[in-house]
């Protein structure tokens, strides 16, 4: 049987929102996210980020700085609970009615939210369920990707989350939960798979 996963958006999610992050020590930790991905590290369930990062597109910085923070961000979940994420996976393209301006990444792509384009790659290069399978994001389209692959989508207050509740920002849009952060989401996710079992 396909294994469920825990697909996570990183800005607002896992790291305190701080728009495009030009200094690798400018990523920090939310509290408490190492210690909820070390719950779902200690049940087995898969856990994988996703995350629309429009800033080589945006010629803001190459993607060799994304992959730094993203090395940075498995760092600081490692030293501060010994968690880990199993994959990774970003969007690095951009339209130019978006905002794309680097020839190398401006164009449409499947990968960006709220496509699914990430979720299906992750899916079968991991044997992944995508049906069994939960997106804890802060913006409307985490939600929408979300349901566009028939995943649980869930919403948190962190980051954009709350503006996405008050109708503030992006658009108003349906979560199947809302946590007021990841610690809360796990929890949720938890009671879901045990009471499918």
């Amino acid at each position: 049987m396909s294994n469920i996963a825990v697909f996570l958006d990183r800005d607002g999610v896992l790291n305190i929102e701080a728009g495009y992050i030009h200094r690798e020590s400018d990523l920090h930790l939310i509290p408490g996210v190492a210690k909820a991905v070390r719950k779902l590290n200690d049940l087995g369930i898969f856990c994988c980020l996703v995350s629309n990062q429009s800033g080589p597109a945006r010629s803001y910085y190459p993607v060799s700085h994304v992959e730094a923070l993203h090395r940075r961000l498995c760092v600081l979940l490692e030293e501060e609970a010994g968690a880990e994420l199993n994959a990774l996976y970003y969007c690095p393209y951009l339209s130019p009615s978006q905002g794309g301006i680097n020839p190398q990444f401006t164009g449409w792509s499947a990968w960006r939210k709220p496509n699914t384009g990430m979720l299906v790659a992750a899916a079968w290069q991991h044997d992944l369920d995508l049906k069994r399978s939960f997106m804890v994001g802060d913006k409307a389209t985490d939600i929408d990707m979300a349901h566009n692959a028939g995943l649980k989508g869930i919403l948190v207050k962190t980051g954009y989350g709350e503006k996405v509740i008050q109708g503030d920002y992006q658009h108003h849009t349906k979560p199947d939960y809302i946590a007021a952060d990841l610690a809360i989401a796990v929890d949720w996710i938890v009671q879901e798979v045990r009471s499918k079992k």
